[in-house]
């Protein structure tokens, strides 16, 4: 099954930010998002993954498929990296943490409560969260903010290995990560700014 989105119409505060956004992601592929800084891909990535309402279009094939990644880690402090990983594992339904220790570089970090980490171990542990989820679609916003280039490198190798197992990946994401992707420009469906009031201000 792949997801499609169709004639996607997404907003801020009820003024329309992308209009017409339409594309399929199938088992195995990557896209990535480009755009300057507030052209709406975080909008975009959000109405993807379910987290707010589209303003017009559909998302199809997305449910109970998805794993989202944005700029928080997700991270309780009290506790420890295993803690951390056992507890989303349970979350969806999983229970097997080591694949994700081991493609992360923290089987030396196990007992460090997630309080005590560095912003770039703290963002390597967010990221492991998604190996332990079970779900095919990763959907990431700026992923790589905090880590160093060993890390991205740990980061791009993980992507692979997931689109390699039949997974997918919408991201969006400055840095080039040497990873086999389709591109998406986001500039090409700015919208026009007027109010639409199809728009749900629950969501944003």
């Amino acid at each position: 099954m792949e997801l499609k989105v169709t004639d996607l119409a997404v907003g801020r505060g009820g003024v329309p930010v992308l209009a017409g956004v339409s594309f399929a992601l199938g088992a195995g592929r990557a896209l990535v998002l480009r755009g300057p800084n507030g052209s709406g891909k975080t909008t975009l990535l959000r109405t993807v993954a379910g987290l707010q309402a589209p303003m017009a279009g559909s998302v199809a094939g997305a449910e109970d498929r998805i794993a989202y990644a944005a700029h928080a880690d997700g991270l309780k402090a009290a506790l420890t990296v295993s803690e951390n990983l056992q507890f989303w594992a349970s979350v969806f339904g999983q229970s097997d943490i080591a694949p994700a220790l081991a493609a992360f570089d923290l089987e030396g970090l196990v007992d460090r409560r997630a309080g005590q980490l560095s912003a770039g171990q703290k963002r390597r542990l967010g990221l492991a969260r998604l190996m332990v989820t079970g779900r095919d679609v990763w959907v990431l916003d700026e992923p790589t903010v905090s880590l160093d280039a060993a890390s991205v490198a740990l980061f791009a190798d993980a992507v692979r290995a997931h689109l390699a197992r039949g997974g997918a990946a919408l991201m969006a994401t400055h840095i080039e990560l040497g990873i086999e992707a389709d591109v998406l420009d986001v500039s090409g469906y700015r919208a026009a700014a007027t109010e639409m009031a199809s728009a749900d201000e629950a969501f944003l």
